[in-house]
């Protein structure tokens, strides 16, 4: 089940119920961890008080710890104690121990991401730690910090600088590309065949490679714009 739709509006938050494990709980993202997902129901009693014990857990012994899908699963388990007793104090107060009002309130936000985000998460190709920074933006801001990560290797100190700068109101292109991590350039492969046609369409129309993705993109994803066919 996918909570990310593929509309012309780009969704910058999570469209699935709280608590239910939509990656979690697909084999493709986490492998053998997918039939141990757990699902939180902010609605009923037994599931919030899991919830509860769950976010204690998570909150006093994940110093260090790096597993992606404990992480989704403790991030899931904050968002539903949230929604079932309807305040962060209250949460903070339910799960008790160490559990603070801004543990919560963090990783509350990184269950929050979008689909498409959290995918690279669970496979291990984003940190969860640095997931809590990308949370603290907001909109598009969102996609073009995570994806930066992909294409540069940001660690999570920078990526940390860089939400930082961005939630106080500059550009994200602009923080990225002067901080050296430039968005829109990919590496690809494509079929030998496909290769070709597109260097030749290319050459006859008098554009770059770059520009004929673009358009084409534009022409089968409507949340794509034209793009300028004057840019090289």
């Amino acid at each position: 089940m996918s909570d990310e739709t593929q509309g012309p509006e780009m969704p910058t938050d999570r469209e699935s119920p709280v608590g239910q494990p939509v990656i979690r709980g697909d084999p493709d993202a986490t492998g053998e961890h997918a039939d141990r997902a757990v699902e939180f129901d902010p609605t009923e009693d037994e599931s919030i008080q899991a919830a509860a014990t769950t976010v204690r857990a998570f909150a006093e012994n994940t110093v260090g710890d790096e597993d992606s899908v404990y992480m989704l699963r403790g991030a899931a388990a904050c968002a539903a104690l949230v929604r079932g007793v309807g305040s962060y104090k209250a949460a903070a107060e339910r799960a008790g121990g160490e559990t603070t009002v801004s543990f919560i309130r963090k990783w509350s936000r990184v269950h929050d991401l979008p689909r498409s985000i959290r995918r690279h998460v669970a496979k291990g190709e984003i940190a969860p730690t640095a997931a809590k920074h990308i949370a603290r933006v907001s909109g598009t801001s969102r996609f073009l910090l995570a994806f930066a990560i992909l294409d540069h290797g940001l660690t999570v100190r920078e990526v940390r600088t860089l939400a930082s700068e961005i939630t106080d109101g500059a550009d994200p292109a602009v923080v990225l590309g002067q901080a050296g991590y430039p968005l829109g350039e990919l590496t690809i492969r494509l079929p030998v065949d496909a290769y070709c046609e597109l260097r030749r369409r290319a050459s006859l129309e008098d554009e770059s490679p770059g520009s004929l993705i673009a358009a084409a993109l534009a022409d089968h994803y409507d949340a794509v714009e034209e793009p300028d066919r004057r840019q090289p």
